[in-house]
């Protein structure tokens, strides 16, 4: 609904409709929004960004980087252009709702899609130190593997012990049953805790860290602090797609 206002705050004449995608279904699904004629772009949502890097003909120097999208467009011959928008939002939310992230000491659980993005926007905006934990530790390991070294940033467990920042990029959260990212009792009041899962209210975790005296951004947040720049990418106010 968002985006579909935003188009029309724009005079564009389009609509963001949702689909439920299952992991395995995502190629049959792209194939046929890849016929339909009148399908502009694509927003991607988890499970799928990695998969639907593999569908995007040319994508954005970051987007080829860490090997996913969030977005994709379409070229002119017809094919996809996609770009990883999750970071740039991210930090915008987290910023928006009172986070001081420049010089700051951050947890991050997940090194997924967006929690790979995440955390190479999360050194661009200058953090002091990162800590990043995944329960896959392959991925961090290729996390790690993509940014430059420079002291800042290594793995750690899940415990935010000494962070001024912990934030969620995993999917933990979309099912109410599911574990927190973090035990609650390791939060403290002076941290802030932010989290990517939209959609789904308030999660666990949030709620945990607000219990806590926490200053928390949620995933209806970053969804909205993500409006400007998708509509951007969508209508091609910057048009850089490169093969």
């Amino acid at each position: 609904m968002r985006l579909s206002r935003t188009f029309a705050v724009r005079d564009f004449n389009g609509v963001c409709v949702p689909l439920q995608v299952p992991a395995g279904d995502l190629d049959a699904v792209m194939a046929g929004l890849t016929a339909a004629g009148n399908v502009d772009g694509i927003l991607v949502t988890m499970p799928h960004k990695f998969a639907a890097f593999a569908h995007c003909t040319t994508s954005s120097e970051r987007a080829k980087t860490l090997g996913v999208v969030s977005v994709a467009r379409r070229n002119p011959d017809g094919s996809w252009h996609g770009d990883m928008l999750d970071g740039l939002a991210f930090v915008k939310a987290q910023k928006n709702q009172g986070a001081q992230l420049e010089g700051a000491r951050a947890l991050l659980v997940g090194a997924g899609g967006a929690g790979s993005a995440i955390a190479i926007a999360l050194l661009e905006v200058g953090v002091r130190e990162l800590v990043i934990h995944d329960a896959d530790e392959s991925r961090v390991v290729a996390l790690l593997d993509l940014i430059p070294e420079d002291g800042r940033v290594h793995p750690g467990p899940p415990d935010p012990t000494g962070c001024d920042l912990l934030f969620n990029a995993t999917p933990m959260g979309m099912d109410s049953e599911d574990p927190l990212p973090v035990d609650a009792a390791l939060l403290s009041p002076s941290m802030f805790v932010g989290d990517v899962i939209a959609g789904h209210g308030a999660t666990p975790f949030l709620l945990a860290a607000e219990a806590a005296g926490c200053q928390t951004a949620n995933g209806g947040h970053m969804v909205e602090a993500a409006q400007d720049v998708m509509a951007d990418f969508m209508l091609q106010a910057d048009n850089t797609s490169r093969a």
